[in-house]
């Protein structure tokens, strides 16, 4: 696909072996929970060769978040040897579509491409900009019901707004432009003024705590046996009833608890947040 007389675009869409649902049943959705977090990787079809055949003078790498982890499909495809030799020393803008946090997930694909010894340049975040809790509730019906809309037709439509995809449109010329002059390096810096990756101090706060619970989650179910075996099944459901008073009843004492320290803790907060923007 030509975008101009001086850039080509190739596409490869990542597929698994056996296709995860959509919508998701709630069965499929939490199933995964342990492998997406703990970053398992799973098969996946084979890349054509014309596409390892080539060599990229950029990569534009999607992905979406998954249980504060990139996705079974990203992770899988980004432990393949042949795809981590078609990154190699190649730079790569990253793009993550996901509900509110992303900032983990992104720290964990810097360590993904630096194994791949790839070139991080730039990170774009689109992502749902409706206060938490709304978002909640309009992302799991969109999930389960594979209906983008507005729920019961008094929420607003889920995940990323059309607005904000037809707007992306700006991140994409600056990246061109970088890449035609030849200027990758300070591509991150153009993308962020654009605000390219904006996010707020308590989601990354947020995020941090998040990961540390849903490590221990991850670890135990999965040591309860293969997917689809009742114990497992049942710490998956304790692990359901346990989200819900997270994003219910934990996250607003988290909150209340990250305003309370701002204050002191406003150095601290603030050179954890600008890690998130940095490269590496």
């Amino acid at each position: 696909m030509d975008v101009s007389n001086d850039i080509k675009v190739t596409s490869l869409e990542i597929k698994m072996e056996e296709p995860y649902p959509f919508p998701w049943s709630k069965k499929a959705f939490f199933n995964v929970f342990p492998e997406s977090f703990l970053q398992v990787p799973a098969k996946i079809k084979p890349i054509p060769q014309s596409i390892l055949d080539q060599k990229y003078d950029l990569i534009v790498l999607g992905y979406q978040v998954w249980y504060l982890s990139p996705s079974i499909p990203t992770n899988s495809f980004l432990n393949l040897p042949e795809v981590k030799q078609l990154f190699s020393n190649t730079p790569v803008v990253t793009v993550i579509g996901c509900r509110n946090m992303w900032a983990m997930t992104h720290q964990k694909v810097k360590k993904l491409l630096q194994a791949c010894n790839a070139q991080l340049v730039g990170n774009i975040a689109l992502v749902d900009r409706h206060i938490n809790h709304i978002s909640v509730i309009t992302i799991v019906q969109w999930m389960f019901s594979g209906k983008k809309e507005r729920y019961l037709k008094i929420f607003p439509k889920p995940g990323v707004s059309a607005e904000d995809i037809k707007g992306a449109s700006k991140f994409g010329k600056t990246v061109a432009n970088h890449l035609q002059n030849d200027n990758l390096q300070s591509l991150n810096e153009a993308l962020l003024e654009q605000k390219s990756a904006s996010i707020s101090s308590f989601l990354v706060f947020a995020d941090k705590r998040a990961n540390i619970l849903f490590g221990k989650w991850a670890n135990f179910i999965q040591s309860k046996g293969e997917p689809g075996g009742r114990k497992r099944n049942f710490w998956l459901k304790m692990f359901k009833f346990y989200l819900l008073i997270a994003i219910w009843v934990i996250m607003p004492i988290v909150f209340i608890l990250f305003l309370l320290g701002y204050v002191p803790f406003y150095g601290a907060i603030k050179k954890s947040k600008q890690r998130i923007y940095q490269l590496n």
